[in-house]
């Protein structure tokens, strides 16, 4: 309408913003140029086109336009070039908190036309809108049906936001207590929270709805579902959803079949629902990286081993393709040099022959041959156990309390020694060829250590691949690097300002990341106190972090239900993965780097394809939040641990192996499911009444897990 335009182009003019006023001008067919600081009149060539100010980009069917909302029966008209319209929403639409409002401080004009946003629809006809549209959808055909049932949820909380903001109580009420039963179940602990919200001022503060009300919930719509849904809104002239499908809601349409329902339900439950398919297609290097060269030396026990086998015992004897590294470059590998990573010492060159031996004995696991179990069961552990990590090499554990306190505790005979102190130190002879047995200190030999430093319980834990660290990260806001030669704190890093939840070495060391209650994640390096990169994008607490085994990219995921996947190098979201009913609580990147495993308080385990950006699988059977996942050192089998008392084994390979990724499943999402994942149990192991917290599997495939006894 002209007064809009009237305000947006003086306020264009007065920030000095000729170019946007010149295109707004000539979109909007402006004849003349006013001198008086009045615009001239507007031509409108057909009185059913409203021009509206600002439209984010993406409002209309595709990408490249930017559509008008009507207001009559009519099609809604293309405002010829997307950018006029489009550089008004990046300079106004930041500015504002809720939605369409954009608030200006300075500017009355413009915060006077725009607060149009306030005096929204007859509130007493909100419910019949409502009901309308939901006879609409349940009489439609079964294949729409399922589609278009997605609208009901996010419709549902925008009218009832919008009732609440505009200071419609009673009305809000009655529609909240009408239709809050029909949304999906696993939508219930967000309508817990929005039915606590029934004044204006309880939307102010809090950030669930705010993020709600201004990042567009992502629907995924063939376009016949989508024509028909828009015809029937034009025709019932029904502005009122309209206007909140156009401003709050992103409809991805896709052209081919409609999902069913089965599919749309895999993929979707996400505080913003599922990920646009642009967010999932960039490429990835998920591949791993070469293993430097160099000789083992074989000892007698190998030789023999070798005569016997056939097979050369330089590299890792070769698995099948789930888990072996070749010598090869990976295609999928990213560039060697792509971020730089810390050059090798001695010691871990020696760590990797080990490594080798180890993997020489390592036991072939499978669905015949399944991993013994060994579990480390916290006893009266009344400081609360809130965190576990268990070395590479498997040879210390280490235990985050609640009473702020970190434990370490050696699980070999070995004892756990300090450094001597610096004056002990200066006597002994750098020469001898036991210096390194020299420098520790008998007199502090035993098997824990207790750190003392936070002044929270402490939630995460991780050594370093060298074993010489260990990361502890706290209710406090800090992460602490810890030395395991003198059991003392060298660094606590101050980033976050709210707990962190979890924390991570990289597979190479020198990086870490963490991740926590204010949304986001961070990188950091062990040698500078400020993070390298922040990781934005999470709309509730980042809850675990892991590196993939390449080291360029960082998963995390969080109590928004989705999972994704950072680049290192450059800080991008390259994934975004929808599909989880519930907080994400843990990860597990497959040995291979082509899959990714999570779960969450949803008791369900599900498998990522990383190149694809598709998920693969899904495994049912627990009945609480799991915590934790590993797979297997060659990948074939994927164990996992939960509240429920139980670890479970799957069969990794079976559940990998004739994946459909044809283009079409990857352009469209089509997923298709195995609708049993019973076959893929290979066995689940109870324990009297310890919750998992942790799995490790040995450099043999020996399991480990971890837990507390809890006596309830």
């Amino acid at each position: 309408d002209r007064q809009t335009l009237v305000a947006v182009l003086q306020f264009l003019r007065r920030s000095n913003l000729r170019e946007s006023e010149e295109i707004l001008r000539r979109e909007a067919r402006l004849l003349g140029d006013d001198l008086g600081g009045n615009v001239a009149t507007v031509a409108t060539s057909s009185p059913g086109v409203a021009v509206v100010a600002a439209v984010p980009p993406g409002k209309g069917e595709a990408r490249g336009d930017c559509r008008v909302g009507p207001s009559s029966r009519r099609e809604p008209r293309e405002v010829g070039s997307p950018c006029a319209a489009r550089s008004l929403s990046v300079m106004l639409g930041h500015k504002g908190r809720f939605g369409g409002a954009v608030v200006v401080e300075d500017q009355p004009d413009v915060s006077a036309v725009l607060s149009a946003y306030n005096q929204q629809g007859d509130p007493t006809l909100y419910e019949e809108y409502y009901s309308g549209l939901k006879h609409f959808i349940e009489c439609s055909l079964d294949c729409h049906r399922a589609e278009l049932s997605q609208l009901f949820y996010p419709l549902f909380v925008h009218m009832y936001l919008e009732l609440v903001y505009n200071q419609h109580e009673s009305e809000a009420k009655s529609f909240f207590e009408r239709f809050h039963g029909d949304q999906e179940c696993y939508y219930q602990d967000d309508l817990r929270v929005l039915s606590s919200l029934t004044k204006k001022e309880h939307m102010k503060g809090n950030e669930t709805m705010l993020d709600f009300r201004t990042s567009k919930f992502v629907l995924r719509i063939s376009r016949d579902s989508y024509q028909l849904l828009k015809r029937h809104l034009q025709e019932k002239q029904n502005n009122q959803i309209w206007n909140i499908v156009q401003e709050h809601l992103y409809i991805d349409i896709f052209d081919g079949m409609p999902r069913s329902k089965q599919q749309i339900d895999a993929m979707v439950g996400s505080l913003a629902g599922e990920a646009k398919r642009e967010a999932n297609k960039a490429k990835v290097f998920f591949g791993l990286l070469k293993e430097p060269e160099f000789d083992v030396p074989l000892d007698d026990e190998d030789e023999e081993g070798e005569n016997e086998e056939g097979k050369p015992k330089k590299k890792k004897p070769k698995k099948d393709n789930v888990g072996s590294k070749s010598k090869k470059q990976d295609p999928n590998a990213p560039p060697q040099n792509r971020i730089p990573l810390p050059e090798l010492k001695d010691s871990d060159k020696l760590d990797k022959v080990m490594n080798m031996k180890e993997a020489a004995r390592r036991v072939r696991l499978g669905p015949e041959c399944l991993p013994s179990i060994c579990f480390y069961t916290f006893l009266n552990a009344y400081q609360g156990l809130t965190a576990v990590d268990i070395t590479d090499d498997s040879s210390m554990i280490v235990g985050g309390f609640a009473d702020s306190t970190v434990r370490v505790w050696s699980v070999t005979p070995k004892k756990l020694r300090s450094v001597k102190t610096a004056a002990d130190l200066s006597l002994i002879d750098k020469e001898s060829d036991d210096v390194l047995e020299r420098i520790m200190d008998e007199k502090t030999a035993s098997e824990l250590k207790i750190l003392y430093g936070h002044s929270g319980p402490v939630y995460g834990t991780s050594f370093s691949p060298d074993r010489n660290y260990l990361l502890s990260c706290s209710e406090d806001g800090t992460v602490r690097l810890w030395s395991l030669q003198t059991f003392t704190c060298l660094v606590g890093y101050k980033g976050h300002n709210y707990p962190v939840w979890d924390t991570q070495f990289s597979p190479y060391g020198y990086y870490f990341v963490s991740g926590g209650h204010d949304r986001v994640a961070r990188l950091w390096a062990t040698d500078h106190y400020q993070p390298l990169r922040i990781f934005a994008g999470h709309l509730a607490d980042v809850t675990c972090t892991r590196f993939h085994p390449n080291s360029n990219y960082i998963a995390t995921g969080s109590a928004d239900r989705t999972i994704r996947l950072w680049d290192v190098l450059n800080g991008n979201c390259v994934r975004i993965f929808t599909g989880h009913k519930g907080p994400i609580h843990s990860l597990a990147f497959s040995p291979n780097g082509r899959f990714l495993a999570t779960g969450a308080t949803d008791g369900r385990v599900l498998l990522w394809d990383i190149g694809h950006g598709l998920m693969v699988g899904e495994l049912k059977g627990h009945t609480d939040t799991i915590y934790a996942l590993r797979f297997s050192r060659d990948g074939e089998i994927l164990a996992s641990g939960s509240m429920d008392n139980t670890v479970r084994l799957w069969d990794a390979v079976k559940a990998f192996e004739d994946l459909e990724t044809d283009d079409f499943t990857t352009a469209t999402g089509h997923i298709n499911l195995p609708e049993n994942s019973q076959d893929l149990l290979l066995g689940t192991y109870m324990t009297k009444s310890t919750p998992v917290v942790h799995l490790h599997f040995t450099r043999r495939n020996l399991l480990l897990a971890a837990g507390a006894y809890s006596s309830q």
